[in-house]
């Protein structure tokens, strides 16, 4: 299943975690020091420097691109990093984020309140990620370097659902699966 970002209300509640699936149109990177400037901004009342209603945030630092290429490898960074700011950010539109690893109970009941998804992106693939990303521009923060807020253009950028708007958890559903196997 290939999903057309931004999200739809129907695309999330059509979601469950494990669900493999790809996304594609336009998608922002973001890291722990864009996700401060953010938050401080909405907390501040500012304008935000990227539209966060249905939108998706990759939690990445792309390398450099090579000569010719849009984009340097681009792995996922780990997730629970962005918690503490991400509460707010699902507040306030935000529909999709991509990472790594697991996330707080905080975040989670956020994803039901707020009706949204987390997904995973496969760590140790960066080089075969970028090729998912068809266009990559610098949009906000600049001085932040690799952890820039772009946006991207990405077709068919492969993620599995972790977390879903029902409260479903699959590291947590994995973990129980493998506990019952009689070794």
């Amino acid at each position: 299943m290939d999903i057309r970002l931004p999200f739809r209300e129907e695309d999330i509640k059509n979601l469950r975690a494990g669900d493999v699936l790809t996304l594609s149109g336009v998608l922002y990177t973001a890291r722990d020091q864009a996700h401060a400037r953010l938050v401080r901004s909405i907390e501040e009342g500012k304008e935000l420097p990227i539209p966060l209603e249905g939108q998706t945030i990759y939690y990445t630092g792309p390398a450099p691109a090579k000569p010719g290429a849009v984009i340097g490898p681009a792995g996922p960074t780990t997730s629970y990093r962005m918690d503490p700011y991400t509460p707010i950010l699902l507040k306030n539109g935000l529909k999709g984020m991509i990472g790594k690893g697991g996330r707080s109970r905080e975040v989670q009941e956020a994803i039901k309140e707020y009706r949204a998804v987390y997904f995973a992106a496969v760590g140790g693939a960066a080089a075969l990620i970028a090729r998912s990303i068809k266009k990559a521009e610098v949009v906000a923060y600049p001085d932040l370097g690799p952890e820039a807020i772009r946006r991207l253009e990405v077709e068919k950028f492969p993620v599995i659902v972790i977390n879903d708007i029902y409260g479903n958890d699959l590291y947590e559903e994995g973990q129980r699966e493998y506990r019952k196997i009689d070794i």
